[in-house]
């Protein structure tokens, strides 16, 4: 068998076997494989698809290319969620910290931003001295003692879709569903959890622009999981505007530490608690009413921040700059409504002022600059008159590109805006 005749029957649009997806994948991982050979399968899929049955042999020998962790042998439930990347969404510091303090471990592997989406392993480095590099041995022993831990992956998870992802962003293929299903789901599968739950974003600063195709990727995911035995769940959530008021490291940490000091509550800290909620209702056979109220109880109680600064001090942190509040850069820049109206804010042309504000990524490896950020003072949909303060955008360097894409990111609608629902849909447990 040749990495060609892989390329040319799935050109020809036949389904792959089990053998020859196992042989381009190992071939991807080894190096036999050039750039152009995986550009040419990648593109491939992206035009002919794949069958379900393919996505899920493509996604267990992805993750079979390199180490899975072992499940621990401590007793209860382990979760992870994943999103699949918007603007000020930082949920993944809410939901940790409320499971782990309700009992539920979290063992949750997390990325780095890269052009209009952040990182949370980003976010996590603006506490001073974070480690976001466990070994698979200090992962599971921070899992199983402190209740949660949020890592990177290393280099030997997974690295046949390292090395795919890498082209596939070079060559215009990152908007294949399969590809996308394959990518996310190999890295889940590479984990330990039993129980994974997946936000899959629509709308203007998604990856998925329509709610039925974030949808059909969402329960493609969940048939590959399920496949695997893992227990699996998923949310359909909007992204036309900024999940939460603050964009970039700093800010969205500060945002994360209100809320989870009961002291704020938004689209962020309400999705923050649904996930949590719908987590904690199926790993404990509870009602909907009672997951709500416990995961809510969790923040009002003290009892999240208190387990987030533990995550923090076990990862090389201070527990108690959970209290304190970061710093944003020295430079900033009001922009006001230029016109009366309701508001409508896009989530991409403000994921990309920060990123070009230096808070964010053209490429990876990028450095970022944490205190930058925007603070929004209005919502979508708010009515404004001509003047008032929209936003208050931060940076140490040069701004006028990004003080000028964050300027684009508002339009004025001389009528009432209706704003799409956050939850689109709900797939796993009672549908």
């Amino acid at each position: 068998m040749r990495v060609y005749d892989v390329i040319d029957a799935k050109k020809n649009r036949r389904a792959l076997t089990e053998e020859e997806i196992g042989f381009f994948v190992r071939c991807v991982a080894d190096g036999a494989a050039t750039d152009s050979q995986i550009a040419a399968f990648c593109m491939a899929v992206l035009l002919n698809g794949m069958t379900d049955e393919e996505c899920y042999l493509l996604t267990d020998a992805m993750a079979k290319s390199g180490r899975c962790a072992p499940r621990p042998a401590a007793s209860g439930i382990f979760a992870d969620k994943h999103s699949t990347g918007g603007v000020s969404d930082s949920t993944t510091l809410i939901l940790v910290p409320v499971l782990a303090a309700l009992g539920i471990k979290c063992a949750k592997y997390s990325g780095r931003g890269l052009a209009h989406t952040g990182g949370t392993l980003d976010k996590l480095e603006s506490f001073a001295g974070v480690r976001v590099d466990l070994s698979p041995e200090e992962f599971e022993k921070q899992v199983e003692r402190v209740g949660a831990a949020v890592s990177g992956q290393t280099a030997s998870t997974v690295p046949a879709d390292k090395r795919m992802y890498a082209v596939r962003d070079v060559t215009a293929t990152v908007d294949s569903v399969p590809l996308i299903a394959s990518s996310v789901m190999s890295k889940k599968l590479a984990s330990f959890a039993d129980l994974i739950l997946l936000d899959v974003k629509y709308g203007d600063g998604a990856f998925m622009h329509s709610p039925a195709q974030a949808e059909k990727l969402a329960r493609l995911m969940v048939s590959i999981g399920e496949r695997a035995g893992r227990k699996m769940l998923a949310a359909v959530t909007c992204m036309d505007a900024p999940l939460g008021d603050h964009i970039g490291c700093n800010a969205e940490v500060n945002e994360v530490l209100e809320i989870l000091r009961g002291e704020k509550k938004n689209d962020l800290s309400r999705l923050s608690v649904f996930h949590a909620a719908k987590i904690l209702q199926a790993a404990e056979g509870i009602g909907e009413e009672e997951a709500a109220s416990r995961a809510a109880n969790a923040i009002d109680s003290g009892a999240a921040i208190r387990k987030f600064g533990e995550i923090i001090a076990a990862q090389g942190g201070n527990a108690g700059d959970v209290y304190k509040t970061l710093p944003m850069s020295d430079t900033v820049h009001t922009l006001r409504a230029k016109e009366d109206g309701y508001v409508r804010i896009s989530a991409l042309a403000l994921g990309r002022a920060c990123a070009a504000l230096g808070g964010g990524r053209a490429k990876e490896g990028d450095a970022i600059d944490h205190g930058a950020g925007i603070l929004l003072k209005v919502r979508q949909g708010a009515r404004v008159k001509k003047g008032a303060v929209l936003a208050e955008a931060y940076c140490s360097k040069s701004g006028e590109e990004g003080f000028a894409l964050a300027e684009s990111a508002f339009a004025f609608s001389p009528k009432k805006i209706k704003d799409r629902p956050l939850v689109y849909a709900f797939i796993g447990g009672k549908e």
